[in-house]
C-alpha cells in the first residue's frame, strides 16, 4: 500500500525543503510562509493516514533497497512509533504557526530562510529517530538534531546565544561520544547494529557480558540523558532556553528532549529488555536522580527572576517525573511516562508560547515587573494560568492526570516514598507559579480597563489550541490512554 510508504515521503519532503530554503535564503517571507504551512499541513495528513493504518493493521517494518534487517537500514513503524509522531507533528505545526509572526519580533530578516531550514531538519531528525530500527542511523539522526537544536539557539546572533550555543554543543558533543561508545560496547558483544537483532543475541548471552552491557548502558543514558537533560546533566538547558526565540524554547523544551526519552525507552525495554534491566539494577538509579531532579529543579526555578529561565528550570523537574515512571520499570510506570510526555509537551509550550506573547508585547521578562499584565493581555494570560495551574496538578487539566495517575502507580508498587516527591514537587510549584497569576489577575489602579491582547490572532490561536487539547486530556485521558496501552505493549 502506499502509504506504506509515507515514512519516507514525509522525510524527504522536510529534507527536499529545508535544502531549498538554505539554497534561496533570499526567498520572499510571505511566499516562504505558504511553503512553510502548505508542507506542513501535507505531512501532517500523511502521519494522521500513517498512524490510522498501524492502529488498524498494526507493525510493519521498512527495509531499505529490500536488503536483510542484520545488514540493511531499517525503519520499524509500530503503535509507539506512530503515536510519538503524532505528538511531534502536532506540537511542532502549532508552535511553528505561532513562530510565522512572531520570528519577525526575535530575528533578523535575513535569518528568516536559515531559521525554518533549522527546524524542518529538527522534525525530520525528529522522525528519523522515531522510525529508526538500527543503532547507527539512530545515531546518525539523532547528531543532525543535536547540531540543528545548537543552531537554532544560536541564530539570534547575541553574546548570550552565541555562549549558550557554544555550551549546549559541547555537552551535546560529550553526549554524543557517550552514545556512540554505548554502541560499539553492545555491537563488541552481539555483532549487531538491528535493534531486533541486537535484542535476540542479548536474551542469550548477557550473563557472560554483564559489565559490557552495564557499561554499554550507562554510557548511553548519561549520553541520552544529557541531551534530555535529566538531572544533573541539565546545565545547558537555562541558558538554552532563556536566550534561544521562543518558538525555538518551545520546541527545545516541549519536542526535542522528549525525543531523547523516547530514544531512552527504547532502547532500555526493547533492545535490552525489562528483566535483562531490572537485573543490572538501572531502573532504581534512574528513579532515585529523576527523584532527586523534581525537587531541586523545582527549587532552582524558584530562585529565578526571567521568566523564561524560570521556566527552563521548571522543565528539569517536569522531566524528572517523566524518569521517575521509567525507573519503576513497569508496564504502569511507562505508560505514565509516555502520558506525561504529551502532558508536559502541552503544557510547557503554553507557557513557553504566552511568555514569548509577553515579550512580544511588553518586553518584559522580569516576573516582578508582571503586575496587572492580565489587564493588558487577557488571553495570554488565561493560557498562562491555565498552563500554571496544570503544572501544579489542579484539576481539569493534564497535569493533574499526570500526577494521579504517578500517584496511583507508585502506590500500587509499595514506593510510597516517591508519593512524598510529587506532592512535595507540587507545592513548590505552587510556590512559584501563584505570585505570578495573581499579581497579573490583581492591580492596585482601580480605574485599570480589560484590554484585548495586541499579538497578532496567528500568535493566540496556537496558544489557545495547545490549552485546549491539555484541558481535553485532562477531563478525557482515554482519549490519548488507550492508545498509550497499545504502544507499551508493543515495547514490552
Amino acid at each position: 500500500m502506499v502509504n506504506e510508504h509515507f515514512p519516507i515521503y514525509m522525510l524527504a519532503i522536510l529534507l527536499v525543503n529545508a535544502a531549498i530554503f538554505s539554497a534561496f535564503t533570499k526567498l520572499s517571507f510571505r511566499f516562504l510562509k505558504r511553503v512553510v504551512v502548505v508542507n506542513l499541513l501535507l505531512i501532517w495528513i500523511m502521519g494522521v493516514s500513517l498512524f490510522v493504518k498501524v492502529v488498524r493493521d498494526g507493525a510493519f517494518r521498512y527495509n531499505f533497497g529490500d536488503w536483510h534487517q542484520a545488514v540493511g537500514v531499517q525503519f520499524y513503524v509500530d503503535e509507539l512509533a506512530v503515536f510519538m509522531m503524532m505528538f511531534i507533528l502536532t506540537l511542532s505545526n502549532l508552535i511553528i504557526i505561532y513562530s510565522l509572526k512572531d520570528i519577525e519580533h526575535e530575528i533578523e530578516s535575513k535569518q528568516f530562510a536559515r531559521y525554518y531550514t533549522l527546524v524542518f531538519l529538527m522534525i525530520f531528525s525528529m522522525l528519523g529517530l522515531t522510525f529508526s530500527n538500527d543503532m547507527f542511523n539512530m545515531f546518525i539522526f539523532m547528531e543532525i538534531l543535536s547540531i540543528a537544536s545548537c543552531s537554532i539557539i544560536s541564530i539570534k546572533n547575541s553574546k548570550g546565544s552565541t555562549l549558550a550555543s557554544f555550551r549546549y554543543l559541547i555537552l551535546n558533543t560529550l553526549g554524543s561520544l557517550s552514545v556512540l561508545m554505548g554502541i560499539a560496547l553492545i555491537y563488541m558483544v552481539t555483532g549487531q547494529l538491528n535493534m531486533n537483532e541486537i535484542h535476540g543475541e542479548i536474551s542469550v548471552i548477557w550473563k557472560y557480558y554483564p559489565t559490557n552491557i552495564m557499561m554499554a548502558l550507562a554510557f548511553i543514558i548519561i549520553g541520552f540523558g544529557t541531551k534530555a537533560a535529566i538531572f544533573p546533566l541539565h546545565i545547558w538547558l537555562p541558558d538554552a532556553h532563556s536566550v534561544a526565540p521562543t518558538p525555538s524554547s518551545a520546541l527545545l523544551s516541549g519536542i526535542v528532549v522528549k525525543v531523547y526519552i523516547f530514544a531512552i525507552i527504547k532502547l532500555l525495554f526493547r533492545v535490552i529488555g525489562v528483566e535483562i534491566v531490572g537485573e543490572l539494577g538501572i531502573p532504581t538509579a534512574i528513579a532515585y536522580l529523576a527523584a532527586i531532579g523534581t525537587i531541586l529543579g523545582s527549587i532552582f526555578a524558584i530562585a529565578q527572576k526571567d521568566i523564561k529561565r524560570m521556566l527552563a528550570y521548571s522543565s528539569v523537574a517536569q522531566i524528572g517525573y517523566i524518569f521517575l515512571g521509567v525507573g519503576l520499570a513497569t508496564k504502569a510506570g511507562l505508560e505514565f511516562a509516555m502520558f506525561h510526555i504529551v502532558s508536559h509537551g502541552l503544557i510547557k509550550t503554553a507557557l513557553f508560547l504566552s511568555a514569548g506573547a509577553i515579550i512580544y508585547q511588553t518586553e518584559k521578562r522580569d516576573i516582578r515587573k508582571l503586575d496587572g499584565i492580565a489587564y493588558e493581555m487577557p488571553a495570554t494570560m488565561m493560557v498562562f494560568a491555565i498552563a500554571a495551574l496544570g503544572m501544579i496538578g489542579i484539576p481539569g487539566t493534564s497535569g493533574f492526570m499526570s500526577k494521579i495517575f504517578l500517584g496511583s502507580v507508585v502506590l500500587q508498587e509499595g514506593k510510597a516514598f516517591y508519593l512524598f516527591i510529587i506532592i512535595l514537587s507540587s507545592f513548590l510549584n505552587a510556590f512559584y507559579y501563584m505570585p505570578i497569576i495573581t499579581s497579573a489577575f490583581m492591580k492596585s489602579d482601580s480605574e485599570a480597563k480589560v484590554v484585548n491582547d495586541k499579538i497578532p490572532r496567528r500568535m493566540v490561536v496556537p496558544m489557545v489550541i495547545v490549552i485546549f487539547l491539555s484541558i481535553a486530556i485532562g477531563f478525557y485521558p482515554q482519549l490519548i490512554t488507550e492508545i498509550i496501552e497499545i504502544a507499551v505493549d508493543s515495547l514490552l
